[in-house]
């Protein structure tokens, strides 16, 4: 054995890829961040030894002699990038980050490598022929497919100059990925607005005021407080603050993450003109009119036309909704005796007044019934109604972060089915938003593995000792990617890729936003939402005006939204766009975008769109996903019993278990018995 085989052989067993902790979890109190460099350049050439041994294999070429092996292919490889990401996204730090520069474009070097061997192409290519004789089930074929469509988009019948142009685009592209990334968590980390006079507080109830001193000390101020442009302080602050200058100043920093007005080093605008260059040069190299028609080709909109078909009629609506809702708050602005015009920043302030007067609701009244520990309860006791699984605290294991819960999940005859992680306060550390992840999905291959998932999000911590509330909007999300989670766990599929949350980009939001439907459930709200200082449960008759509420303000959420899944679509169908900022304007001047409306994602924070791959053409997925979850939650309605088990049990076999080995169409036709129209969806958002 060479010195560098035996290096590379001690790395594979370092505890970055032998998970022998606690329920084979890794052992993360022993990963340092200096273990992930040799661990990544051991795994990769223990994967490319796999892929050899499979491309040159001379026996026949079969289900289980090459897919299989593929499927089962690259473990240790996962294992390091899996433990990567989630420091990367969750805690990262400059090591963290120099590496992360360093190994997105040999990843996608080396992922291009083995999309473009030749040898093993033939290999696939041949079982993909013969398909049709070898007696596969449903989940073989669609895992086979999945491989062969894969190949083929990733150039594996391209000539070999045009695959080294290919495997260079995509190169470039996780390096600029991974730096548009990088330059928003490093805008939201480093801006703060230090607020130092009492007056600086006026209208903000005690739960901000609270968690913005806990900013402030984050931010290495002794006294006062702080504004940062995590999403649980920035939005309150808006939502609350009597003073216009510092909502302002505040609003115009937030949505201008990303722009280098901060710090020219962090500008994305140049990154994301090269980045939509190179995705069309991509897909017309693979065979595609634009970008757009790449990605969608592998989704259940199959067409930018359909994605368009869904959008327009929506943005139609929501507009008509807008500007009546605009014209509510200039009322309210002249009545109280003032002459500015409405604006971005006075939005959520004014609307909120709006709501206090039409429903008699306000956040500040509300949030002290939505406790973080009590809603995640709530959260469990839904699945356990629903699915049959239990959720065990397990203090004993240790995690990435101190934060971080860990619970064991069992199964309704209490065996131990997976890991759910939850990491729930915003930190420097992390960059914004909400997600979920795995450290390793369920299959069923060589005596299968357990998924262990975890959810992220970034609440603003509660001073010591006292309870950590949310916003309804909050709760939302702690439910959405819980039901992302679930998604995960209850997972069935007997092979890797096509297990729990690998189906098409379209259809992955169903599970998480039908779960959010059960937080408003009354009698859930009635066990779980008590008050942080009474103990006293929820009042019905405050049930029943955050009911009525429901569709305040349906105008402004939906512009916000629509606005970035038209947009997202117009930069991958547009052809050549020389300046992404001018072409944002532009589209939304097309649009008759309100002024006092900014897109909830604007281009150099688009995270989901330019931070990877991810919903890149695809940010309309959610809406479309809605248009499912509307009429999903109908059937329980319909029953009588949100928790009719025989519903829930064809919810879980069909669309939580299934993952991507059945069809998305076949799969919601399993539960539902059709296909939904966008209707019940409209109707959910109050626009009809």
């Amino acid at each position: 054995m060479s010195d560098k085989s035996a290096i590379n052989s001690a790395v594979i067993q370092s505890a970055i890829t032998t998970w022998d902790g606690p329920l084979g979890l890794p052992r993360f109190e022993a990963i340092k961040d200096e273990d992930f460099a040799p661990a990544f350049e051991a795994a990769m050439e223990a994967h490319d030894a796999e892929i050899a041994a499979i491309a040159g294999d001379n026996g026949p070429s079969n289900f289980d002699s090459v897919i299989t092996r593929l499927e089962l292919a690259g473990k240790a490889l996962s294992r390091v990038g899996a433990l990567f990401w989630n420091r990367a996204g969750a805690h990262t730090n400059k090591t963290i980050q120099t590496l992360e520069r360093e190994i997105a474009p040999k990843l996608s070097r080396h992922y291009s490598k083995i999309a473009q061997n030749r040898a093993l192409f033939a290999r696939i290519d041949t079982v993909w022929q013969g398909r049709k004789k070898a007696g596969l089930t449903t989940e073989q074929y669609r895992v086979l497919e999945r491989h062969w469509k894969g190949f083929v988009r990733s150039g594996a019948k391209l000539g070999e100059a045009e695959q080294k142009e290919l495997a260079g685009i995509n190169e470039r592209l996780a390096l600029l990925g991974a730096e548009f990334g990088q330059n928003i968590l490093a805008d939201e980390a480093e801006w703060s607005l230090h607020l130092k006079d009492e007056a600086d507080l006026a209208g903000l109830p005690d739960f901000l005021v609270e968690a913005m001193a806990q900013a402030a000390r984050e931010h290495g101020h002794e006294n006062g407080h702080a504004v940062t442009l995590s999403r649980s302080i920035i939005e309150p602050f808006l939502t609350f603050s009597e003073c216009r200058d510092l909502r302002e100043t505040a609003f115009k920093a937030w949505v201008a993450r990303g722009e280098g007005v901060q710090d020219a080093a962090h500008d994305n605008r140049p990154l994301i003109k090269e980045m939509l260059e190179l995705r069309g040069r991509k897909a017309g190299m693979l065979g595609y009119e634009n970008y757009a028609a790449y990605k969608l080709d592998d989704t259940m909109a199959k067409t930018a036309e359909a994605v368009n078909g869904l959008l327009e009629p929506v943005w139609e609506k929501a507009l008509d909704r807008a500007h009546e809702e605009a014209q509510a708050l200039e009322e309210l602005i002249a009545k109280a005796g003032l002459n500015h015009p409405l604006e971005a920043w006075d939005w959520r302030f004014y609307a909120e007044k709006l709501r206090q007067q039409r429903f008699n609701l306000s956040e500040s009244e509300l949030k002290p019934y939505l406790q973080l520990d009590r809603i995640i309860e709530a959260a469990f006791d839904v699945a356990g109604r629903l699915f049959g699984v239990s959720f065990k605290r397990r203090e004993d294991i240790a995690t990435y972060h101190p934060d971080v819960r860990v619970f064991e999940v069992l199964d309704a005859s209490g065996k131990t089915a997976g890991v759910f992680m939850g990491d729930y306060f915003a930190r420097p550390s992390k960059r914004s938003g909400a997600w979920m992840s795995s450290f390793q999905s369920e299959h069923h291959l060589e005596g299968g593995q357990l998924p262990f998932i975890y959810n992220v999000m970034n609440f603003a911590k509660a001073a010591q000792g006292q309870p950590v509330l949310l916003s309804l909007d909050d709760a939302h999300t702690l439910f959405h990617e819980f039901g992302h989670a679930l998604h995960g766990l209850l997972s069935q599929a007997n092979y890797p890729s096509v297990a729990g949350t690998s189906v098409s980009r379209d259809f992955v939001e169903l599970p998480s936003q039908l779960y959010e439907h059960w937080l408003t459930v009354p009698e859930v709200l009635r066990k779980y939402a008590v008050h942080s200082k009474t103990g006293e449960p929820i009042p019905p008759e405050l049930i029943e005006r955050v009911e009525a509420a429901r569709n305040f303000n349906a105008g402004f959420r939906t512009v916000e939204y629509t606005a970035c899944a038209m947009v997202d679509l117009a930069f991958h169908t547009a052809g050549e766009v020389k300046d992404p900022m001018a072409f944002e304007a532009e589209k939304l001047g097309e649009l008759d975008m309100p002024k006092a409306i900014v897109m909830r994602h604007r281009a150099p924070h688009f995270a989901h769109v330019f931070a990877g791959d991810g919903y890149s053409a695809g940010y309309y997925s959610y809406m479309w996903s809605e248009v499912l979850d509307a009429d999903a939650f109908s059937v329980f309605e319909e029953k009588g019993d949100v928790f009719d088990a025989g519903t829930a049990e064809k919810l879980r076999a069909n669309i939580y278990a299934s993952g991507g080995s059945v069809d998305p169409e076949d799969a919601y036709k399993g539960f539902r018995g059709k296909l939904p129209s966008p209707e019940a969806m409209m109707e959910k958002r109050g626009l009809v």
